[in-house]
Order: C-alpha cells, then sequence, then structure tokens
C-alpha cells in the first residue's frame, strides 16, 4: 500500500478512504516530504473527520516531533475544539500520563488567557492586520477564525480547556465554566456549547443548585445559560433518577410567577417549561398570552396544549387563548398559534375557520407551520383539505410536499394529483424525508392496484378467460 495514496486522501479531505486506506495496510505514521506525519497535515487543515479516522487507525496524536511539538501540541495551538476532541482520541485518561495530561491542560489554560490573536500574533511572527471571519468548528457550533499572513488560529481554546479538564475527569468550578460560556456574548459560539454540554454531564446536587443559583444573577447573559444548561439536562437524560424534570419544572413555574424582567430570557423560560410537563404550565401559558412581546406571545401556544393519549388537546381557556393568538400582529406567533390549533383541532367551526385563515396566511413561515401540524392532524375537516390542495400552487417544495402528504393522509380524492404537483422524489436534502416515502409507498400501492384491476379484466392477456375470446382464437383450420 503506497503512503502516496494515503497522503493524496488526507490533502483531498477524503475521511472514508483514508479508512479504507488504513483497513488495508497504510501505516497511520505515514510522513510527507516535510519529514511530518499525515496527522499534522489533517491538523493543519481544521480537518476533524480525517484526523479521527486517523487516530483510530492508529495514529499517535502525541509522538514527539522534530520542532518539540506534537499534533496535539498543534491542535491546542490551532483553537479548533473539533480538531482537538479527534485527535484527542477516546479515553485520551488511559493513555497519556498524568504529567503529560498536566502539561496538556496548562498549555490550553495559556492559550485561552492570553486570548486567539495573541496565539496568532506569536506563531506569525508579525504585527500586521488580522482578518476575523465566522466559520462552523463541526456541525452545531460556530468559532471566530483569524488569519495573519498565512498562519491562522481559530479562537475556541475555551472550549478546548473545557473539553480537556472533562476528558481527564477534572471538575472545574461551576463558576468558571459559566464565566467562560457567557464571555464570548454569543449563544452559538463553542466555548458555551462545551460548558453547557460538560455542566448538562455533571448530575450532582452541587452542580445543579449551583448551576440555578445564576437565574437570580443580574446578568440576563447568565441567566441565559441557566436556561441552556436546563435544556440540556432534558435532552441528556441519563436516567429518570437524576433527569431534574421535576425540579427543572417546579423551577420555571417560580421563575415565570416570580417575574423576568428580560423579555428574550421569559420568553425562552416559556419555551424550555413546554418541554417538560407541570400541572401549571397551562396557566402560566394563560397568563403571558397578552405580554407585550412578540417573542414571549409565540412560546405561548407550546403551553397551552395538554395530550390525552397520543394526541394533544386544549380545554376551554387554552381554545380561546390559542383563536386569539390566531390573529396576533406578528408573524411568528401566528406560525406558531397555527401549528397548535391545527394539531389539536377539536372539530369546531372557529377552530376551522381559524386555521384555514392560516393557511391562506400571506406570510410564508405561518401557511408552513400550519400546513405541517394539519398535515399530521387527525381531523377530516373539508375546508382544512381544500386549503391544504390550495398550497400545491407554492413555489416552496417542502409545502408542496406537505399539502400532498396531508392529502394522502386523509384519502382525499385529489391525492394523485397533488403527488404529481410536487414533482421529482429525489431531491437533495430530502432522502429521508417521511413525507416522500409515503409517497412512494401510495403510488407503489396504487400502481400494483391499477395492475391487478387490469390483469383481471377479461380482456387482458393473462386474464383466465383471454384464451376463449373470439378475437383469439387459433386460425390453423
Amino acid at each position: 500500500m503506497g503512503a502516496g495514496e494515503l497522503e493524496t486522501a488526507v490533502r483531498r479531505r477524503d475521511a472514508e478512504a483514508v479508512t479504507a486506506l488504513l483497513e488495508a495496510g497504510a501505516d497511520p505514521e505515514t510522513r510527507t516530504d516535510d519529514g511530518l506525519p499525515v496527522l499534522c497535515l489533517a491538523v493543519a487543515a481544521y480537518d476533524a473527520a480525517v484526523a479521527r479516522a486517523l487516530v483510530e487507525g492508529g495514529a499517535d496524536p502525541d509522538r514527539g516531533l522534530p520542532d518539540g511539538t506534537t499534533a496535539l501540541v498543534r491542535a491546542i495551538d490551532g483553537g479548533s475544539p473539533a480538531v482537538t476532541k479527534a485527535v484527542l482520541g477516546r479515553e485520551p485518561r488511559l493513555g497519556l500520563p498524568e504529567a503529560r495530561r498536566a502539561y496538556l491542560l496548562a498549555l490550553a489554560r495559556d492559550r485561552y488567557e492570553r486570548g486567539a490573536e495573541a496565539v496568532l500574533r506569536d506563531r506569525a511572527g508579525g504585527t500586521g492586520s488580522v482578518r476575523e471571519c465566522r466559520v462552523e468548528d463541526d456541525e452545531y457550533d460556530h468559532v471566530t477564525q483569524l488569519t495573519l499572513g498565512d498562519v491562522t488560529v481559530r479562537a475556541g481554546h475555551g472550549a478546548i480547556l473545557t473539553d480537556l479538564e472533562w476528558a481527564f475527569r477534572v471538575l472545574t468550578p461551576v463558576e468558571e465554566l459559566v464565566a467562560r460560556a457567557v464571555a464570548p456574548r454569543d449563544h452559538d459560539h463553542v466555548d458555551r456549547s462545551s460548558a453547557r454540554w460538560v455542566l448538562g454531564e455533571r448530575r450532582s446536587k452541587e452542580t445543579w443548585s449551583a448551576v440555578t443559583a445564576y437565574r437570580h444573577s443580574p446578568d440576563p447573559e447568565h441567566r441565559h445559560f441557566v436556561l441552556d444548561v436546563l435544556a440540556c439536562y432534558q435532552l441528556t437524560q441519563s436516567s429518570r433518577r437524576n433527569s431534574y424534570e421535576k425540579e427543572t419544572a417546579d423551577l420555571l413555574v417560580a421563575w415565570a410567577a416570580e417575574g423576568e424582567g428580560d423579555p428574550s430570557v421569559l420568553a425562552e423560560v416559556l419555551r424550555v417549561l413546554s418541554e417538560v410537563e407541570h400541572r401549571e404550565a397551562e396557566a402560566v401559558g394563560l397568563r403571558h398570552a397578552g405580554h407585550p412581546d412578540p417573542r414571549v406571545r409565540a412560546q405561548v401556544p407550546g403551553l397551552l396544549l395538554g395530550w390525552d393519549d397520543t394526541r394533544p388537546t386544549f380545554g376551554r381557556a387554552a381554545r380561546a387563548a390559542l383563536l386569539e393568538l390566531a390573529g396576533d400582529d406578528h408573524g411568528r406567533v401566528r406560525a406558531l398559534t397555527g401549528g397548535a390549533l391545527a394539531a389539536a383541532h377539536d372539530g369546531s367551526s372557529e377552530c376551522t375557520d381559524a386555521v384555514v385563515a392560516l393557511l391562506r396566511d400571506p406570510v410564508a413561515e405561518v401557511r408552513d407551520r400550519t400546513a405541517e401540524a394539519a398535515a399530521e392532524g387527525t381531523d377530516g375537516t373539508a375546508a382544512v383539505a381544500d386549503a391544504l390542495a390550495a398550497l400545491l400552487d407554492e413555489d416552496d417544495l417542502g409545502t408542496r410536499l406537505t399539502a400532498a402528504y396531508g392529502l394522502l393522509r386523509r384519502n382525499d380524492p385529489r391525492t394523485g394529483e397533488a403527488i404529481d404537483r410536487v414533482g421529482s422524489h429525489t431531491r437533495p436534502g430530502f432522502e429521508h424525508d417521511h413525507r416522500l416515502a409515503a409517497l412512494w409507498r401510495w403510488e407503489w400501492d396504487h400502481k400494483d392496484r391499477a395492475d391487478h384491476q387490469e390483469r383481471e379484466h377479461p380482456g387482458h392477456p393473462d386474464h383466465p378467460d383471454h384464451q376463449g375470446h373470439p378475437d383469439h382464437q387459433g386460425h390453423e383450420a
């Protein structure tokens, strides 16, 4: 297996090819012409997928290099949490001696405290203008990337420090993690997401109490971060015993009742509350249905729905509030209200009129959200079906797809025409869409049925009576 093939695959950023070559016997420690292992190529290119493939294929991330660094050190310097985690590999605490772990932690802390620009200038050896841009570090988070000359550094050292501490089983004080999380003042920053994830994994009462105490902070960024962590607790429940679901619900209800002065924080309080169960959730929603900020009102519909067996429902007070919100002057509020009304349609004429109006709303998001819920709903209202059929004229493929799917689920006679209006079933980004799969099945089933009916016709060649038909008698005589 030629070393050149592996280097070419690494430079091509082809992780699948790298894995295949390593499985076929390629040396994971293959060196380039400058004497560096190909892992350093992946690190320099910020290619986490290829770096992970090389490390999992046997490349040593902490093998010493001629300049005294290692691929892992270079990854930490580079400031990408995604690349650093890829190079770190699985169970690094077992593969690295204690002294080495301490060194790497000190290195990450130094880079974080000095800041990415200082690290960049040290490496570039220049005093020119630094170019900055926002880049995706992984599929969920972004980071600021700084470039001076031909040297690039990413400003994710806070996340790297947090990730290393967790990987090496260092329990960082909660206040330090919170400070790292809010420092960028950016809810999508990697430093924030790493701190959120680690705190979401730490399920002790001490950590819970220390985190939630920040809901009384005068800084709204602190209060926002508390809600981030609470949402993370619900997304990553490891067991009912330490899920903190009840504690979260009680805290959120109390938070809303005590009052929250920042509308963006209050909206998030209501959103997270809608993800858990609490007997007071509807009452909280009703109290905020008339809030002056549309961000808050938009979260109310999610609090007004209950569940009866497997379908959403609403009570009389909730129904009245939703019908009022359906006429809200803000499109986002109408969109989320339309989703709630269509999902829990009770068959009343008032509910039907509201859903139909929202399906005809001038704002595309309102039509889309309402159509998605109506398509999945159980009502058999003809007016709603007609409004869905009208959406087949939309330019947006997703909207047409939703409309056709809704008609299919209602066994509407316009389903075949609707599927034709959707167009090609092979679309990038829709490969695993359940709506398209349903359209495929419908067409397949109806093709089979049509073929069967055709075969049952006396004139079809496969019909049992076909050979006795006078037009097909033998003429040998």
